[in-house]
């Protein structure tokens, strides 16, 4: 039962931040933004998906496992860090990477105190979800993907923000 109610808020938590940021996007565009790593996008989409159903699959190979309330503690905090980093960004924020020309880096938030905050917080996410349950197989094998996905984005976005002095 804990598992299905903990799926199914994860499903839906990721499907609105799809939702937000389909919103964001439409009004960076409208705001002159230019879209990076439009190349990565789908890769890192196809990973996130792909980690859900793992999640799902290991746990009914698994036969079922129980709940780890440490670590649902512990991704309780993940995510109340990232509703903070996520409102710092406002409409900025954004599943992929735009960037409205003249414009400069969020800086409040955690973003006063990190470059990548977001990302942090990611890394956390895919490392510390699977272990709600005890899915072990799920945590590492996604967390060694989303270290390859977050080179290829980090370094996309930091030469997008390069030249921007602040």
């Amino acid at each position: 039962m804990y598992f299905i109610v903990f799926i199914s808020f994860l499903i839906l938590q990721r499907l609105s931040e799809l939702f937000i940021a389909r919103r964001n996007e439409k009004w960076l565009l409208e705001h002159g933004a230019v879209q990076y790593g439009q190349s990565h996008y789908p890769f890192m989409i196809a990973m996130h998906t792909l980690f859900i159903v793992s999640i799902i699959v290991e746990y009914y190979l698994r036969g079922g496992t129980e709940i780890s309330w440490i670590f649902l503690g512990i991704f309780i905090a993940v995510l109340l860090f990232k509703f903070w980093a996520l409102s710092s960004l406002g409409k900025y924020w954004n599943t992929k990477i735009y960037r409205i020309p003249g414009v400069y880096p969020v800086k409040r938030g955690p973003y006063k105190f990190l470059k990548h905050p977001n990302y942090m917080e990611v890394v956390c996410e895919i490392a510390f979800i699977p272990l709600v349950f005890h899915l072990y197989y799920t945590a590492v094998i996604f967390t060694v993907l989303n270290a390859a996905m977050l080179t290829v984005r980090i370094t996309v976005e930091n030469k997008v923000w390069a030249d921007v002095k602040d």
